[in-house]
């Protein structure tokens, strides 16, 4: 009788993981098929932001505050693509990157402070948009540097959860805090360049439009939507109840150690 009773639980047993893996299976292909669905996203933006850069290339404003601008973007495309084997971002965090670099793509074709944003709102609505709010001067620049901290704070808070492995408050506070430092870091260096270049291209360089508190105006704008993006990521992951990009930073780092551990395996047979 005892061993009728303990083969009918492992029968029992059985049959329920054949369950669960089926549901396990099901679970597994969904985040592969959203992985997929994901970079195919991200190869279609990154083909349409390649061919609109190349249109806008041809004929900028302004030549040299085109080269200008442009120079920090390829040090950032450089960049992440000679740590692509180190480290990735998500596909989330990619297309928040390639929508940032688009809207720098705009201004670096007009030069920020001649975007004509208020001749195609008049196309559209009859009026300008900058008569809605009273606003004497192009706004283009303040969008920018707010995009700059709502778009980019949460890939900068993916790269801490991933190599510097924090957790609470501070995976909130760092991206927040990078993000005004390396705002401040940018002021610095258009200062720099328009002390360089003077004359036109340095003032289109610097796109401060006569405003004496251009550069903390604009450093504001990037701290405000740094401060957005970490309070809607904060709402979004307690409703949840996980965090999304805690999860992608620890399954990179499974994928990183196993082909480190295939890599040893196979030297050691050669």
């Amino acid at each position: 009788m005892q061993e009728m009773s303990s083969t009918g639980p492992e029968r029992a047993a059985g049959a329920a993981p054949t369950n669960a893996s089926l549901q396990g299976a099901r679970g597994a292909r969904a985040p592969q098929a959203g992985t997929r669905a994901g970079q195919k996203a991200v190869q279609a933006a990154t083909a349409i932001y390649l061919v609109l850069w190349a249109i806008l290339a041809v004929h900028p404003a302004d030549r040299i505050t085109w080269l200008l601008e442009n120079a920090l973007v390829l040090m950032l495309v450089a960049a992440l693509w000679l740590m692509r084997r180190q480290f990735r971002f998500s596909n989330a965090s990619l297309l928040l990157i390639i929508l940032f670099l688009a809207l720098h793509m705009v201004g670096s074709h007009y030069t920020y402070s001649e975007v004509p944003y208020d001749r195609w709102w008049q196309s559209l609505t009859g009026h300008t948009f900058n008569s809605i709010f009273g606003w004497q001067r192009n706004h283009y620049d303040r969008l920018v540097h707010f995009s700059y901290g709502l778009l980019l704070a949460y890939p900068i808070r993916e790269f801490f959860l991933r190599i510097v492995e924090v957790r609470g408050f501070w995976a909130y506070f760092l991206p927040l805090d990078v993000t005004l430092s390396t705002s401040a870091l940018y002021e610095l260096i258009e200062w720099g360049a328009a002390m360089t270049f003077g004359s036109d291209v340095g003032m289109h360089y610097l796109g401060s439009q006569g405003d004496i508190w251009d550069a903390q105006k604009d450093m504001a704008m990037a701290a405000l939507g740094a401060l957005i993006c970490m309070l809607i990521t904060a709402l979004l992951n307690r409703g949840m109840r996980r965090d999304l990009a805690w999860e992608w930073s620890q399954g990179m780092k499974i994928r990183t150690t196993d082909a480190t551990l295939k890599a040893v395996e196979t030297r050691k047979r050669l």
